[in-house]
């Protein structure tokens, strides 16, 4: 198994992090806080031995920094570099003519304005991905110059008012346009940035003749970012592109299983009965680590809620996966209320931001070695205070 000590290393140990100069300018309600004693972070150093953790957890910047910008976009990208993320979280799905953008989905009805535009209304249909029948318009449909006419729009509008500012703003990147962002930030902030790629839907994308891992393969490889070094994950819902990165296309970053409820779809397309409940038991793990360095469960496997909503008791799950010699990158920590434990909630107002630092700090305390978040300034924040804390 590839170990992950030359990644987490390389990831931003030298630099301070880059302080944003005002709120105003950001577009929400506070900026990141210098470290009460002056010194730098060293962000992912090697895990340590005797807790089988990173010295300072990963704060992943979950598709940019997408509390305050359209997500998946290179706006919101470089603001999640520029509040002191160490790594920025690009999903990647196929347009028709084979090129990898960056899009939560391959549907785009909800986070770009493609229903404004008369000439593409002929594109919307029904498809079936994943098992599930969802109609709108899909990034299959477009050549890359097609896509390129559109314009990045707020998926949560209602939640996210101020983001809606930025509507019609941005276009769709493309992944080797995320990985050149990265380089210049890396190089402007003087300090490693982690650029951690999803690949959706990878088994639909297969039947359909649309490979995401080779694309994916080729774009680190022209980046010069094909090495065990480069500050690089790559993660996945499926086991089966995973497989295929390690073994067949030599990959040789590391890899994370990303966990949630219910199966895989590609075990589930193959006659697999294992649901991600069966492939996160301690022994499962176990095996798993020969092709995969991590896994990204949802929070709440990791620390449940109780029948109240407020937060109960954490699970086995990281001791198991630091057993197996994986790393623990939980999703998605937000801030609006209606994302958090009912105790740790401000008001009813599902907008409104409740106490995400303390929920944060509860997951560091149950040992994950970083976590996936939309408002990267408070994640910086609580890890920052958490190792401070140490």
């Amino acid at each position: 198994m590839r170990t992950l000590t030359a990644l987490l290393a390389a990831v931003g140990t030298t630099a301070a992090l880059t302080l944003v100069p005002t709120a105003a300018a950001l577009g929400h309600t506070g900026v990141v806080q210098a470290r009460p004693d002056g010194t730098p972070p060293s962000h992912g150093k090697a895990p340590s031995h005797g807790k089988n953790k990173t010295a300072e957890p990963l704060v992943i910047g979950h598709r940019g920094a997408s509390g305050y910008r359209p997500e998946h976009t290179l706006a919101s990208y470089e603001l999640a570099a520029r509040m002191g993320a160490d790594c920025i979280e690009p999903d990647v799905v196929s347009t028709a003519d084979g090129v990898l953008v960056a899009r939560h989905e391959n549907e785009i009805s909800g986070t770009t304005d493609v229903a404004d535009h008369p000439e593409f209304a002929d594109r919307e249909t029904t498809k079936t991905i994943d098992g599930r029948e969802i109609s709108g318009w899909f990034t299959e449909d477009f050549t890359l110059a097609e896509l390129k006419t559109l314009r990045a729009v707020e998926r949560l509008p209602d939640l996210r008012q101020e983001n809606t500012t930025f509507d019609g703003r941005f276009q769709v990147p493309t992944l080797a346009e995320v990985l050149e962002l990265r380089a210049r930030l890396a190089k402007e902030l003087k300090r490693d940035l982690c650029v951690y790629v999803e690949t959706k839907h990878p088994t639909y994308f297969d039947s359909i003749g649309l490979s995401l891992e080779r694309p994916l393969a080729a774009a680190l490889k022209q980046a010069h970012l094909d090495r065990k070094s480069a500050p690089v994950f790559v993660q996945s819902f499926e086991l089966t592109n995973l497989q295929e990165l390690d073994d067949e296309l030599g990959v040789k970053v590391p890899l994370v299983f990303l966990v949630s409820t219910g199966a895989p779809y590609d075990l589930v397309a193959a006659g697999d009965p294992r649901s991600y409940a069966d492939l996160v038991t301690a022994d499962s793990l176990r095996e798993l680590s020969d092709d995969i360095e991590g896994i990204g469960p949802s929070k709440y496997l990791v620390i449940p809620l109780q029948a109240d909503g407020t937060l109960g008791e954490p699970t086995s799950l990281v001791d198991d996966a630091h057993a197996a010699g994986l790393v623990v990158h939980p999703y998605t920590f937000r801030a609006e209320n209606t994302f958090l434990p009912t105790d740790l909630r401000s008001s009813d107002d599902p907008a409104a931001f409740g106490d995400l630092q303390a929920e944060i700090i509860a997951y560091l305390e149950a040992g994950i070695d970083g976590f996936f978040t939309d408002q990267p300034d408070i994640g910086v924040a609580a890890r920052d205070a958490f190792v401070v804390g140490d």
